[in-house]
């Protein structure tokens, strides 16, 4: 297999139908986890929301959505297609958004995910605790609710 570069760019709500169909193809609908294409442009017309858009061969392979409020950031949404995981696209975008927030004076960076996600091992790989939980936080299409555990990292 050749290993293509990972390339990020920052992205606006003229990315929002890339966003979606990343999410459609990410997010197993089982759980919950995807948002509406209204509550993406919704959050990311608010000062402080920064959408960062990872890409191979010029290919939308992955997107990081984080909201900065005051001196605290959180990451709100992760998401990497099936065909380019573990080709290093969710660790750039996670790089990144980690380096901006340490740039910018962040102390504290947050994030959300449900139980059982595997996505948990790269966030503790990169400095972050487990925090809080979320009972039944997340619904998915058949009613059943799945936690949520938050992590934070202090930059």
């Amino acid at each position: 297999m050749v290993t293509r570069t990972v390339t990020l760019r920052t992205g606006d709500t003229r990315d929002v139908a890339t966003v979606d169909a990343l999410m459609t193809a990410a997010f197993d609908p089982r759980f919950g986890e995807a948002w509406t294409r209204s509550q993406c442009l919704g959050v990311m017309a608010m000062p402080g929301v920064r959408l960062t858009i990872a890409q191979i061969d010029d290919v939308p392979a992955g997107f990081a959505l984080v909201r900065t409020v005051a001196d605290e950031a959180e990451l709100l949404l992760l998401a990497v297609a099936p065909p380019y995981r573990r080709r290093g696209v969710a660790g750039a975008l996670l790089r990144a958004v980690i380096a901006e927030a340490g740039g910018a004076g962040i102390a504290d960076l947050h994030l959300e995910v449900r139980a059982g996600n595997e996505a948990v091992r790269l966030y503790e790989q990169n400095g972050f605790a487990k925090v809080g939980e979320r009972r039944g936080y997340y619904r998915g299409r058949n009613g059943e609710t799945f936690d949520a555990h938050t992590y934070c990292r202090a930059l």
